[in-house]
């Protein structure tokens, strides 16, 4: 029987081939895409450019990995990678045959690409600083790493509608939106015993819905039986006919949440029949002498651990220049118990630090991104990249960004800016207390770019909002609406939600004085 690597390593060839019978033309967009998703790899809308992505697992990699995808965004010369909404890497504007060099090159080193796209199960999402956290329920880091590794052991047989996002997060602020994934598992403890909380059939996009609430608590050891509850579930119950309906939720939309759990609760009996999934999982220990420091940044997290600290690190729209990530690696280097863990908000953390070395990584970031949460936005790839792109996401956000620069308005009182290209989710501009996705509108006989303006979505468990619709709003627009919010909740002295929930005056003012019909 064939390993996993063979198996994949034997794949790349057809793929290889494939890649150049669709530059010459004999291969159309759409049917390259189809196979290149399950490959982790898309073709810029030029069509002579490749995106490769390195699926680190939950966003954790060893220094080998991380050095692994220097050395080939290095090799070919590129200025800048990018962090992705899902705890991976994408190097983008190769080509097909560099692309398959890196994938041959990474499943030998364990850095794999394989359904990091496509109809495949995605990386799984987990809480960027479980394990560290203070308040955490548990470190859920072990439990994702198992699902991980039980997609990817098996990564090449799956034939799902559409793609399967699993998330855990370790409490209930739940950054890695667990509770809108088609699977999500949040901890919880009661007493000494550890659970998950089960959320099922979540998905943000068109028609957007949180997860069905599971009614029992589950068991730590039980995790994957719940994973192949699920995927059997979508397998049976998923359109593969329509790819606009074939995602979980759905699947609920048709049955009603009552039979859907039903439904669910069959699943889940089979499994634990049929398959002998029980999980034994080691947790990490965080023994490291700490050691405490007095300096304040808002990317500073103190954590659980005594004197230890995190340094979270963003990059404007998740773009790291190769040379800072180059810093990154050099300077934690030679740090003791060091970690590097992507985030799903296109940044990173820097873990287990103690306050002398917070303070050196916090002063050699500085440059890399913004200490407001505006500066931290979050923007997909978007034109002219992505071949689905409506809007050029990114450059908006830069401009956004330079407009208030320009007003020297430094006032930390927006929150985090979700922007989306398109319709897809790929910011999660539906949970965003800011959320905008592009489109193009008719305005008086001309077709402008625009961006659908989606207000008040909320993370956390028990507290969980989808975004509401609020208009369309020209992208020339973009940044002068911003800074006239901005400008408003300074001056009512209160934060972002309070001012969206109590002064619906002032908030209609400025939507009616900007938002196109």
């Amino acid at each position: 029987m064939k390993t996993l690597n063979e198996v994949l390593l034997g794949e790349v060839k057809g793929f290889r081939e494939l890649g150049h019978k669709f530059l010459e033309g004999e291969v159309s967009k759409m049917d390259f895409k189809g196979a290149s998703g399950g490959m982790g790899v898309y073709a810029h809308r030029s069509g002579k450019e490749f995106m490769i992505r390195f699926r680190m697992p939950s966003g954790i990699g060893t220094r080998k990995d991380f050095e692994f995808v220097y050395d080939k965004a290095k090799m070919y010369d590129l200025k800048k990678i990018h962090l992705t909404t899902r705890q991976a890497i994408q190097l983008h504007g190769i080509s097909i045959d560099e692309v398959c060099d890196a994938m041959e090159d990474g499943i030998n080193k364990g850095v794999y690409t394989r359904g990091s796209g496509g109809n495949f199960p995605r990386n799984v999402a987990i809480s960027p600083l479980s394990g560290v956290q203070k308040g955490e329920a548990f470190d859920v880091t072990p439990y994702a790493l198992a699902v991980g590794k039980h997609f990817l052991q098996k990564i090449y047989t799956y034939k799902l509608p559409r793609k399967l996002k699993v998330a855990f997060s370790n409490n209930n602020e739940d950054l890695p939106h667990a509770e809108a994934a088609d699977l999500g598992f949040v901890a919880v403890k009661e007493g000494e015993k550890e659970y998950f909380k089960v959320y099922i059939a979540g998905g943000m996009g068109r028609n957007s819905r949180l997860g069905v609430e599971f009614p029992e608590l589950v068991k730590t050891e039980d995790v994957l039986y719940h994973i192949e509850a699920m995927t059997e579930l979508f397998i049976k119950e998923g359109d593969y006919k329509n790819k606009n309906k074939a995602r979980s939720r759905y699947i609920v939309e048709r049955m009603g949440e009552e039979e859907f759990i039903k439904c669910y609760k069959e699943h889940l009996e089979n499994v634990n029949k049929t398959m002998e999934l029980k999980l034994t999982v080691n947790k990490k220990e965080y023994n490291k002498v700490g050691e405490k420091t007095s300096i304040e940044s808002k990317r500073l997290f103190e954590q659980k651990q005594a004197g230890l600290y995190s340094v979270y690190v963003h990059p404007v729209g998740g773009q790291l220049a190769i040379e800072d990530f180059k810093l990154i690696l050099d300077e934690t280097k030679d740090i003791q118990d060091v970690e590097i863990r992507l985030a799903m908000s296109e940044g990173l953390f820097i873990r287990n630090l103690n306050g002398k070395e917070a303070e050196k990584i916090l002063e050699l970031t500085k440059h890399i991104g913004g200490e407001t949460r505006l500066e931290q936005s979050v923007a997909c790839i978007g034109v002219p990249t992505c071949q689905m792109g409506m809007l050029n996401s990114q450059d908006t956000l830069q401009e956004i960004i330079n407009y208030f620069r320009e007003k020297n308005f430094t006032e930390d009182v927006l929150p985090q800016v979700h922007i989306s290209g398109c319709t897809n989710s790929c910011s999660a501009h539906e949970i965003g207390a800011i959320g905008f996705c592009g489109k193009k509108k008719n305005i008086n006989g001309q077709i402008k770019d625009a961006f659908e303006l989606h207000l008040d979505g909320k993370l956390g468990i028990n507290k969980a909002k989808l975004a509401d619709y609020s208009g369309d709003i020209l992208r020339e627009s973009l940044p002068e609406f911003l800074y006239e919010m901005a400008v408003s909740v300074s001056k009512a002295n209160k934060d972002f939600y309070t001012w969206v929930e109590n002064d619906k005056a002032e908030v209609k003012t400025i939507l009616d004085k900007y938002v196109v019909k």
